[in-house]
């Protein structure tokens, strides 16, 4: 799974760019340029949906389709911890700490957008959810 939210982009009177999420109506941002303001979209993306689970606040599934959208992904860290907490499902944290044998608080700091875990621990947590983790470099 890919996660990319919709963005629109337009240009204001000033030049400058205005960006803001079609899923997450209280997030946006601006740059003089497009891609410095596509560069921001990118970082407030990561912060509100980090906050979103930091907060156990409901995380919007990024729509697809959207005609004239730009698709923007979070940074590497927020995009683990959604994908695992959405591979997760209703599995809880200890049930999937029992089968990565460690500990509860190890297996959720991997939901934890501000903590990096490693790749070898990712691919672990990804086989014991039936998932296959994939790497894409852009």
């Amino acid at each position: 799974m890919e996660i990319r939210y919709p963005a629109t982009v337009e240009q204001q009177e000033d030049d400058s760019f205005l960006v803001q999420f079609v899923d997450l109506p209280d997030t946006f941002t601006e740059g003089q340029t497009r891609e410095e303001a596509l560069f921001n979209a990118g970082e407030v993306l990561s912060a509100m949906l980090a906050w979103r689970l930091d907060e156990a606040k409901d995380v919007p599934a990024p729509s697809q389709k959207v005609k004239g959208a730009q698709y923007i992904a979070p940074d590497a860290k927020t995009q683990a911890a959604m994908l695992l907490r959405l591979a997760r499902g209703e599995r809880s944290l200890s049930e999937l700490a029992r089968a990565l044998e460690t500990s509860w608080p190890a297996v959720k700091r991997l939901e934890d957008p501000t903590h990096w875990p490693s790749l070898k621990t990712l691919d672990r947590a990804a086989a014991a959810l039936g998932k296959r983790l994939v790497l894409v470099l852009e």
